[in-house]
């Protein structure tokens, strides 16, 4: 599908790929530096086209081929970006697909728009600028942060990551795991056990904190944090038709 641009909150510009189709709307929301060219958004854009699904995948703003700065950006700009694209694109019936960082998106998104029928998470990490980053930096990593304004964090997926005295207190406004958490449709949460950025303890709190009538766990054994192996990305498709399926009842 061709790219197309939005103009986003604060006028940031927004890509992003809409596939036409049957709804609800499948939208895939990425993780933390990640953008909508990986494995998943690209496996799950194939899925919908031949299965005559409407899909939606986009970069935040600083990620892939949106405007502004990584380092510039937070969770309170990056569920804005996500909030406004999907009620300009997606305002109908939608089921929310979210990666990593996208998990903790789509559950900001739960709490702000209408017409969500399901929802996908994979290695979902709700609140991780707090319980992740923060809670397991050190006093001297901590003080960098808040007198330098960031602090390099080493990554296995390449450069490392800025962390910025802004991402940590922008995050602290965003929390979701601290207060009920009504999830009044279909969920399926997926996680791999050797996911090495977020531990199966995260998944089950998750499990246990959010408020669903119909809300599983898969546990993959011996996939990383990507989860786009050959035999994981099947895993999510059948989460989605899954989730579609119930939806439409």
């Amino acid at each position: 599908m061709a790219l197309e641009y939005f103009d986003g909150p604060a006028g940031r510009r927004l890509a992003y790929h809409f596939t036409a189709g049957d709804g609800p709307v499948v939208v895939f929301l990425g993780g933390f530096k990640s953008d909508m060219e990986g494995s998943k958004a690209v496996f799950l854009e194939e899925w919908a086209q031949a299965n005559g699904r409407a899909f939606l995948r986009f970069d935040y703003s600083g990620h892939g081929q949106s405007s502004g700065a990584f380092t510039d950006g937070c969770i309170g700009d990056w569920a804005a970006d996500a909030e406004a694209l999907l009620r300009a694109k997606a305002p109908d019936e939608k089921v929310l697909v979210g990666s990593s960082m996208g998990g903790w998106i789509s559950l900001l998104m739960t709490k702000r728009l209408e017409h969500i029928v399901g929802l996908v998470t994979i290695a979902a990490a709700p609140d991780f600028t707090e319980d992740g980053f923060w809670a397991n930096f050190d006093a001297s990593q901590r003080a960098e942060i808040m007198e330098q304004g960031y602090h390099d964090l080493p990554s296995e997926y390449g450069e490392p990551y800025r962390i910025t005295r802004h991402l940590i207190e922008d995050g602290r406004d965003h929390l979701v795991m601290r207060d009920p958490l009504p999830l009044p449709f279909t969920v399926r949460a997926l996680q791999g056990t050797h996911d090495a950025s977020v531990s199966t303890v995260t998944a089950l709190r998750f499990l246990d904190h959010a408020e669903s009538s119909d809300m599983t766990l898969t546990l993959k054994a011996g996939a990383d944090h990507s989860f786009s192996s050959s035999d994981c990305l099947p895993i999510i498709s059948a989460a989605i038709e899954d989730v579609l399926t119930k939806g439409a009842k």
